[in-house]
């Protein structure tokens, strides 16, 4: 009698196990067989808008920085949450730097259409920068793995950032900057930008999730060309 409490207990606990291998098993059958979403249908005969861009800093920073991204790409992500608060700090707060924000929605991305058009109403109301940084730091809940239908996350990020709920729903569901948008894009492609981020530096292409060092580099090199009044005043930390 005194072996039979640790047999029971060996049982309940292999019982336990082969629970959750079945929960696991079934979960990741799940995972592997649900439908994936495809990419987002645009209209082909949508007309173009105009692509000019976000600035961030200075008109007449001495280094000027484009950067084509896309709000569900993960690289996009890293950098704007982990390298673009040192760049904003450290360079164009000192004036050394302006940053041109070009939207880039890539094809496999489903909900990057709806995050575009969020940023763009948002900037009807003078807050794309706010929706930009909103978009960045919450993209694990809003892409297309997280939800299928991004309009809801999207309404409610206007109102966290206190926009007028009602101007932006209006926007938002009319899809007013869907132009703005095509025309962002085809500005990429224009210049031949084949992945997101990239970044235009004095007339040269940086693809990719570059850090801040090698951006740091490449600004003081460029200041180093400028004739010393130009940079007399300002000094990168």
């Amino acid at each position: 009698m005194a072996r039979s409490k640790p047999r029971a207990s060996q049982q309940r606990f292999v019982f336990i196990l082969v629970a959750i291998a079945i929960v696991g098993a079934g979960a990741l059958g799940y995972v592997a067989t649900r439908p994936k979403p495809g990419p987002v249908a645009i209209d082909p005969n949508l007309p173009a808008g105009t692509a000019e861009g976000y600035l961030n800093g200075s008109p007449d920073a001495p280094v000027k920085i484009i950067e084509f991204a896309d709000f569900e790409c993960p690289a996009c992500g890293q950098w704007a949450t982990l390298t673009e608060p040192d760049v904003r700090a450290r360079l164009i707060k000192t004036g050394l730097v302006s940053i041109r924000f070009f939207v880039f929605p890539l094809p496999m991305h489903q909900n990057t259409w709806s995050a575009s058009n969020a940023a763009e109403c948002a900037a009807e109301q003078g807050k794309f920068w706010e929706m930009h940084d909103r978009l960045f730091y919450t993209q694990d809940l809003w892409n297309t793995q997280a939800t299928s239908s991004p309009d809801k996350k999207m309404k409610g990020y206007a109102q966290d950032l206190g926009l007028d709920a009602s101007k932006f729903e209006s926007c938002y569901d009319s899809q007013k900057h869907y132009p703005d948008i095509k025309a962002s894009a085809a500005e990429a492609e224009r210049l031949g930008v084949g992945e997101t981020p990239t970044f235009i530096i004095a007339g040269k292409k940086y693809p990719g999730n570059i850090p801040f060092d090698q951006i740091k580099k490449i600004v003081d090199e460029e200041l180093a060309k400028l004739p010393k009044a130009d940079t007399a005043k300002k000094g990168a930390k």
